[in-house]
């Protein structure tokens, strides 16, 4: 992961919100609308409430309101109190229908909004990540960024589409309530607002002490999601070693850390919410105690004072839940961070001047030199392939045989010297257009978890079933295909897991063929079939790639016997380069493999086979 903390700019997290929050603008606009009528005919109830107490329960002075003037009197009221309370009630009533309706369509419209808005961040996300390079995918875990990509992301959906609705309702709240209290009762309303900055700033002081411990605990719940992905994709590794003890304890004490983390902020959010509830209960109380002795002093009304009390209280608890949203603002921020990082991650680019590309032509590695760190894995590495030849490359593990393959592919960005197909820089391509001409198979083929029919078609959707049986006979596994009930519409399971690995290098191999691709690859694809099966394919395989040019990678010398060139490749550099013919005539690593592996039935496999 990063080496140090990402952080985005206040401005920059800004830009993201208003990005994806734009398109769906107007739900959100009328969801406001909605919350905000809402809790205006909300806080008519205790105007009821207060004319009900003062014009029925008491007999001092009491006023209508103008609108109410023109049909209706207080000694009316007064005089049939039975029909008044009837009215209170169907205008109680009323009001909450109206609420009703509107919290309906605040609701609806938020639930749109959110979902647009999620949607949008998604879909970008995904967008962006198909389009970042093959080494900066190898550099992070793949647990960490599904975490990103879902957990984080609901985080910030949470914040901008409730906890920010609520910061707009509250204030409206507080605006509201504060100009009818204020209508009601000064010197009571001022003490009421007393307590507003108060909260305000216990808030900020909260806020600032938790964010930073946010960001531990995501990036705890990162690593423990990298745990379980591990251990669920490598099921088979845990199985046969039975490491399913370490594997246990290994996860317990992430568990255990990731715990830990959030015991420590479930103190600091108690301590807050305690604080929180203490402030509430003594703004209550004070405004109970100073509404009392005005009452009693005849300064307000029962029914004012009944009526203030209630705004005071529905006013306390959403002041205090701006503390829960700056909370929430602080994990938000953090999960815009880890978001953000992805987003701003360098995506593959092409140069301005990028071609297609055109594989056709002798392919030329002229002193190419690359390392993944400061240790160089190729080193002064030069060699042509011939257009529509087969060339084969051999040497040891860690002696950079994959690597070359992945720099023809434009997987890693050349460092040093150049390649050229057909004399022209690899380069100057473009890496859509250079990737689709050039079919690679893996030594652990991914396989995804769809029929095989899927699987073999992904490389060409819109081919046939007959096509597909066809790469399917030449890579050697119709056979085995139909021999399962459902045939290639059998599912595979998640990493292939439902075939065997030899069966999954040969459906690879199918998918491949499909491509047509004039440069074909295959790095060490044939290492889980038998030496009899490898002989089959390799003969059909000849005899059906035309003119394309082959690149075979193996520890296997059989495979690589019958190739036009055999590279050698020990430590990086070229140790030697021949026909198998020329090969075996001198001393080096190609003569001391070829007597170690040769037995007497790869020699039978030789003679039967003829050109095997």
């Amino acid at each position: 992961m990063e080496t140090q903390p990402f952080r985005l700019r206040r401005r920059e997290k800004l830009q993201m919100i208003w990005r994806y929050l734009r398109p769906v603008v107007w739900f959100f606009t009328a969801a406001l609308v909605c919350a905000c009528l809402s809790m205006v005919f909300n806080a008519l109830t205790p105007q009821i409430i207060k004319l009900t107490v003062d014009v029925i329960l008491d007999s001092g002075p009491a006023e209508l309101p103008r609108f109410l003037k023109n049909v209706l009197t207080v000694d009316a009221l007064r005089a049939a109190p039975l029909q008044a309370l009837w009215l209170a009630a169907l205008a109680v009533l009323v009001t909450a229908l109206l609420r009703g309706v509107c919290s309906y369509g605040q609701r609806i419209n938020l639930s749109k909004g959110s979902e647009g808005f999620v949607k949008a961040i998604r879909d970008d996300l995904f967008s962006h990540i198909q389009r970042l390079s093959f080494q900066w995918h190898t550099a992070h875990s793949t647990g960490d960024m599904i975490q990103r990509c879902t957990s984080d992301v609901d985080v910030i959906r949470s914040f901008v589409c409730n906890q920010l609705m609520e910061v707009v309702r509250t204030v409206f709240l507080i605006v509201l309530y504060l100009g009818i209290m204020f209508s009601m009762d000064v010197k009571l309303s001022l003490v009421s607002l007393a307590f507003i900055p108060i909260v305000g700033l216990s808030s900020g002081v909260f806020y600032k002490s938790i964010s930073s411990r946010f960001q531990v605990a995501d990036e705890a719940e990162g690593e423990l999601t990298t745990c379980a992905q591990e251990n669920l994709t490598g099921v088979r590794v845990v199985r046969a070693f039975g490491r399913e003890r370490f594997e246990i304890e290994k996860f317990n004490k992430k568990n255990e850390h990731f715990s830990n983390l959030w015991i420590r902020l479930g103190k600091l959010l108690s301590v807050y919410w305690a604080s929180g509830t203490f402030l509430t209960c003594l703004q209550v109380m004070v405004i109970i105690l100073a509404g009392t002795v005005e009452t009693v002093r005849g300064e307000m009304s029962l029914g004012t004072f009944l009526a203030f009390v209630s705004y005071n209280s529905s006013l306390s608890w959403p002041v205090r839940s701006l503390g829960r949203v700056l909370s929430d603002m602080s994990k938000a921020g953090v999960s815009m961070d880890r978001v953000g990082y992805i987003l701003k991650a360098p995506e593959e680019t092409d140069g301005p001047d990028a071609e297609d590309a055109s594989a056709r032509g002798d392919i030329v590695f002229d002193h190419v030199t690359f390392g993944y760190g400061k240790q160089p894995v190729l080193k002064d590495v030069s060699f042509t392939i011939p257009q529509g030849s087969t060339f084969a490359i051999l040497g040891g593990t860690g002696s950079g045989k994959s690597t070359l393959v992945h720099l023809l592919d434009r997987l890693y960005e050349l460092q040093e010297g150049t390649i050229t197909i057909g004399g022209r820089d690899l380069r100057r391509f473009r890496r859509d257009s250079l990737r689709r001409q050039i079919g690679l198979v893996l030594q652990e083929p991914f396989l995804f978890s769809r029929t095989i029919a899927e699987n073999i078609a992904a490389t060409r959707p819109e081919a046939t079933r007959e096509e597909l049986r066809h790469v399917a006979s030449i890579a050697c596994v119709d056979e085995a295909i139909s021999e399962f009930p459902d045939g290639y519409n059998t599912l595979v399971g998640e990493r292939g897991v439902t075939l065997s690995g030899g069966q999954k290098q040969r459906v690879a191999i199918a998918r491949m063929l499909l491509q047509q691709a004039p440069i074909m690859i295959f790095d060490d694809s044939l290492s889980a079939v038998d030496a009899e099966t490898d002989t089959k394919i390799r003969a059909a395989l000849r005899e059906n790639l035309g003119d394309a040019t082959v690149i075979l990678i193996s520890h296997r010398v059989t495979t690589l016997m019958q190739a036009d060139q055999i590279l050698v490749l020990e430590d990086g550099k070229v140790a030697d380069l021949g026909t198998h013919a020329q090969l075996i005539a001198r001393p080096g690593l190609y003569k001391e493999i070829y007597d170690i592996q040769m037995s007497s039935d790869d020699r039978r496999l030789i003679q039967e086979g003829g050109e095997a």
